[in-house]
C-alpha cells in the first residue's frame, strides 16, 4: 500500500458511512453477524454501500459463515471483501475465498508471539492477515476495544498483506503506528460513544489524528 489505510468498521448508518468517506477512509467494514451491536443486514450493505466511491472498498465481517451466508452477501455486488472473524482454518479461508471470488481478510487472535508465528499457516489462503487482541472466551471475537502488546509485531517477516486493530482510537493511533510499522489500521470500538453508536466527531478526529502521526 502506498499509504497508510484506514478501515473504519461497524459501520450502520448512512451519516456515519458518509463521515468515514469524507474523513479519508480507504476501507468501510460491515458487520454481519447477529450477536453483535453492529450487526446489519445484507441489503442494508448495499444500501449504505449505494453512493460510496469506487475507491473506497467495501469490507463485510463474518464469523465462520456458512456458504449461504456468504452468497447472500456476495449477491448484493456491494463488496470488495470479505473478512472472517472467526476459528476459520486456511483451508476454509481459501474456500471462501472460491466461493465470493473476493480477495479474503482473516482476523487474527493474538495474545502472545506464538499466535503471530500461527498466522503464518494463512499464507496463500488469506489476502490479508488482521492482528487484532484475543477476547475472553464466550465474549465478542472483536469490537471490545481491547489491546495486545503491540511490540510483538515489531521486526516479524510477514509475507502476507496485514494490519492492524484493537485498541486503537485517536489517542492511540500513534503509538500502534510507531510501534508496528502496520501499513493498515482497523479502528471500531474507538470511533463510537457506545457499542454499535459511531461518532461523525470521533470518525473524523481519528483520520485527523492518522494524518499527523
Amino acid at each position: 500500500m502506498s499509504r497508510l489505510a484506514i478501515k473504519m468498521c461497524g459501520l450502520s448508518t448512512p451519516e456515519t458511512v458518509g463521515a468515514a468517506v469524507r474523513a479519508g477512509a480507504t476501507h468501510l467494514g460491515f458487520v454481519h453477524f447477529p450477536k453483535s451491536p453492529r450487526h446489519v443486514e445484507p441489503e442494508q450493505i448495499r444500501a449504505l454501500t449505494g453512493a460510496v466511491p469506487s475507491h473506497v472498498d467495501r469490507v463485510a465481517v463474518l464469523v465462520d459463515p456458512d456458504d449461504d451466508q456468504i452468497a447472500r452477501l456476495v449477491a448484493t455486488g456491494a463488496l470488495t471483501a470479505l473478512q472472517l472473524h472467526g476459528g476459520e482454518s486456511p483451508e476454509r479461508v481459501a474456500a471462501v475465498r472460491r466461493l465470493s471470488g473476493l480477495p479474503v481478510w482473516k482476523a487474527i487472535s493474538v495474545k502472545n508471539r506464538a499466535d503471530i508465528d500461527a498466522a503464518k499457516a494463512y499464507a496463500g489462503a488469506a489476502d490479508l492477515l488482521l492482528f487484532d487482541a484475543k477476547t475472553p472466551p464466550g465474549a465478542l471475537p472483536g469490537g471490545m476495544g481491547l489491546r495486545f502488546d503491540w511490540t510483538l509485531l515489531r521486526g516479524q517477516s510477514i509475507a502476507t498483506p496485514w494490519g492492524l486493530s484493537g485498541g486503537l482510537s485517536a489517542d492511540t493511533i500513534c503509538e500502534a503506528i510507531r510501534l508496528t510499522g502496520a501499513p493498515l489500521v482497523d479502528v471500531s470500538s474507538g470511533i463510537e460513544d457506545a457499542p454499535g453508536i459511531k461518532s461523525v466527531d470521533k470518525i473524523m478526529a481519528f483520520c485527523k489524528a492518522v494524518s499527523a502521526c
